[in-house]
């Protein structure tokens, strides 16, 4: 974004100028930010046990800080995100709940507006001659513009598709989450190549989830082949082939049905192992009864991909969606917390790069939904027994989404917590909630099976806390927006805050408890003592064989 005007701390974000970004900006954040980041899980009102279309998205990107913030609806009098050109002067906009970028990409990027349509994404990896040099919007920004101007899933979807069509798009792939109240759709685009006659083309594609079902995406394409007459639950560009064609990317003569990520994806064995791996991990949990094999994502050759969607076993609570979100291949054979490389105390992560080389042979560690450099993760819900002032509601976490605790924030609200507006990513701030979230999790990570266990118990007993208590507080919501909307919308305004700093509060005692307690290498009993930790048998037996001779002792006389 060029110019940003702040208010009430960042609290109230409204943009005064059109948000054209050069290119130069751009080539920054693809250097930056490339780094197979984000996960999303849609589940549709038919496959879930609380009647909600729900969206999850974790942020993840190495050195990325944001802040809530609120982007107000237009009335018409004055100008709405994106300027004149995008929404025309007199043009009446939706209220937008989401969050500014502070590192990495500085722009605002919405997450879900007061009709309760939502959106999340992740970036893929496409073929670098269809990246544009020129154009108006990046993911963000378009998103952005999907949610001020749409009051369902499907305008949301069908506006970014003629908002890129006339002003193009900068990146190279996206797969967008979009949903209501009542349905569930991906939106993938990525560029058409920059040429004199073309110089901000696109293609894209959209897809509705059927009802009942669920589908992730995770930094690749997700849309195959796909029905090019059906506009009920698919919508695309008229350019989608040509442009392969024109590229050298598609052979409409060879009899193979056109597949959009065969096509603009980048599908090789290392692409699968970081991005679809974490797909087949929310798919095996969700519905084991299929035992999906896990050879597509280790890239065996002729494996047969993941289903565009699936139908899970039974549906899904919000809890249920959240421990699908918290996940390195635990039980598996790829289990993170296992083997030599998890080190003496199952530490779960793994440093960057994903990559490496060993006397010339690559290799890459595990990529798992749960990771350390998540600024953020969410749970979305959009619910139709609900007026939109209550329905609209964000599960939002700080930080990786394998300690965090998810609180409740509604869309509604007028402002936002103050502790999701503190800090920056170079200060250590404990009063910032990511801050704190953040402390935890890495003061956790070297000594992780000891530790989890009681960040895992705090988890579980604050996020019941909240589950039990929602269902109490919607019921008196609800009642206040039968005769005042605003008055509804304060209300919950109120509540977020309250539990959003509940939380960031009790993860500050947790650190103060973990410091206590796991200090020096011990771990400080009931009692006060401090008796030894040591190390794993199995980890010993490594070090001997490895170091034996330098640790031996030799044998006393008269042993």
């Amino acid at each position: 974004m060029k110019r940003i005007c702040k208010q009430y701390s960042w609290q109230r974000v409204r943009l005064t100028a059109a948000f054209i970004v050069t290119f130069a900006f751009y080539a920054v954040f693809f250097s930056v930010s490339r780094v197979y980041s984000c996960t999303n899980l849609i589940v549709t009102k038919g496959a879930s046990a609380e009647n909600a279309c729900m969206i999850t998205y974790t942020a993840d990107s190495a050195g990325f800080f944001c802040r809530l913030a609120i982007v107000e609806a237009s009335d018409g009098t004055s100008l709405p995100l994106g300027g004149s050109d995008v929404f025309p002067e007199g043009t009446r906009t939706h209220k937008v709940f989401g969050f500014v970028g502070e590192s990495v990409i500085k722009s605002f990027q919405g997450i879900m507006n007061d009709c309760q349509v939502a959106m999340g994404e992740t970036t893929w990896e496409g073929h670098e001659e269809l990246v544009n040099k020129v154009g108006k919007f990046m993911y963000p920004e378009l998103m952005t513009a999907g949610l001020q101007g749409a009051s369902t899933a499907r305008e949301a979807v069908e506006l970014m598709g003629r908002l890129v069509d006339e002003f193009g798009y900068i990146d190279e792939g996206e797969s967008i989450s979009v949903c209501d109240k009542n349905e569930a759709w991906i939106f993938e685009i990525c560029g058409a190549g920059s040429t004199v006659e073309n110089n901000r083309g696109c293609v894209w594609v959209a897809m509705r989830v059927p009802d009942g079902q669920i589908t992730a995406h995770a930094n690749q394409a997700r849309i195959g082949v796909f029905p090019k007459d059906d506009p009920e639950n698919c919508i695309y560009s008229k350019n989608i082939e040509q442009v392969a064609i024109d590229h050298g990317l598609y052979d409409p003569n060879s009899g193979v049905p056109f597949s959009f990520f065969e096509v603009y994806g980048i599908n090789g064995v290392r692409d699968r192992r970081v991005c679809e791996k974490r797909v087949w991990s929310i798919f095996r949990r969700a519905a084991p009864s299929l035992n999906l094999s896990v050879d597509y994502a280790q890239g065996i050759e002729g494996s047969v991909p993941y289903p565009w969607s699936i139908t899970p076993d039974h549906k899904l609570t919000t809890a249920d969606v959240a421990a699908l979100m918290r996940d390195h291949y635990d039980g598996t054979e790829y289990d993170m917390s296992e083997g030599i490389d998890a080190g003496p105390y199952g530490y779960a992560m793994r440093c960057r790069p994903l990559y490496w080389e060993v006397d010339g042979k690559k290799y890459a560690w595990e990529r798992p939904i749960s990771t350390q450099q998540t600024c953020f993760s969410m749970i979305t819900r959009s619910r139709n027994d609900l007026p939109d002032v209550v329905g609209g509601l964000i599960w939002f976490g700080w930080d990786d989404s394998y300690t965090t605790c998810y609180t409740p924030i509604y869309a509604a609200s007028n402002r936002v917590p103050k502790s999701t507006n503190l800090g920056t990513i170079d200060r250590f701030d404990i009063k910032s909630g990511w801050w704190t979230f953040n402390f935890v999790a890495n003061y956790a990570y070297p000594r992780y099976k000891e530790m989890i266990p009681v960040i895992k118990a705090e988890q579980e007993r604050l996020e019941n806390y909240f589950y039990d208590l929602q269902p109490a507080i919607e019921k008196t919501a609800v009642e206040i927006a039968k005769t005042n909307e605003k008055l509804a919308a304060d209300f919950l305004t109120d509540y977020s805050e309250m539990q959003v700093e509940k939380a960031r509060d009790a993860w500050e005692e947790l650190a103060n408890a973990l410091i206590v307690r796991f200090n020096d290498g011990y771990s400080r009993d009931a009692e006060g003592k401090y008796p030894n930790v040591g190390y794993p048998d199995a980890w010993l037996r490594r070090v001997v064989k490895e170091k034996g001779e330098q640790f031996l002792l030799p044998d006393e006389e008269g042993e």
